[in-house]
């Protein structure tokens, strides 16, 4: 939730669909979002019906294909990319001294935040390679809440996917979505975007 890099992720699928005339729908983006790149593969190639037509290796080669092509989408990216209202909310977090970790379902977060210039926010960086399970599992939150040496009701997780919002859930954590209420209804508290983000309202 810092920045859109759920666009870059559907760009990259809808080129491999091209590539391998797979139909991605745009309908499907909201499915595919937050999850681990080899389940939104397995969901596209069952959505079309072929998933026996692949083999584990292969299914791994479209990954990084998929993840190549992502790749060069990010490398675009800039500290104009931060969305509203995030800079200021990390650091006023900063400022209080308060603890931030990244929970993220690529393994490309690091690269995405030195593009932003934001690495120095963040205590602690997670990602799906370090864990059992990613998302909707609520492994990676509670791996963060490992790292971060605090316990799950001291913390609040914020996302923008029903697959996050229900990992924040399932681990304790007090959830924050931001975004349609229709997609992220199961979140304690809903923000409709990153603007309204403030340290007031956790008071």
């Amino acid at each position: 939730m810092i920045t859109n890099t759920a666009d870059c992720h559907f760009l990259a699928w809808r080129y491999l669909g091209r590539r391998y005339r797979l139909i991605v729908k745009p309908s499907m983006e909201v499915a595919l979002r937050g999850i681990p790149r080899l389940a939104a593969l397995t969901l596209i190639l069952e959505k079309n019906k072929v998933r026996h037509n692949f083999s584990d290796a292969e299914m791994s080669r479209l990954c990084e294909e998929k993840n190549a092509y992502y790749n060069r989408l990010i490398a675009k990216m800039s500290e104009a990319d931060i969305l509203p209202g995030i800079l200021d909310f990390l650091k006023a977090c900063k400022a209080s001294e308060i603890k931030l970790g990244l929970v993220s379902s690529s393994l490309n977060a690091p690269k995405i935040l030195e593009k932003l210039g934001l690495t120095a926010y963040f205590d602690c960086i997670v990602d799906p390679s370090t864990v059992a399970e990613g998302k909707p599992s609520p492994d990676i939150f509670l791996k963060a809440v490992t790292q971060l040496g605090v316990s799950v009701t001291e913390c609040i997780g914020i996302e923008d996917a029903a697959s996050g919002i229900a990992a924040i859930n399932a681990a304790g954590i007090f959830s924050v979505g931001i975004g349609s209420e229709k997609v992220l209804s199961k979140a304690k508290l809903l923000l409709r975007n990153t603007c309204e983000l403030s340290l007031e309202l956790f008071n």
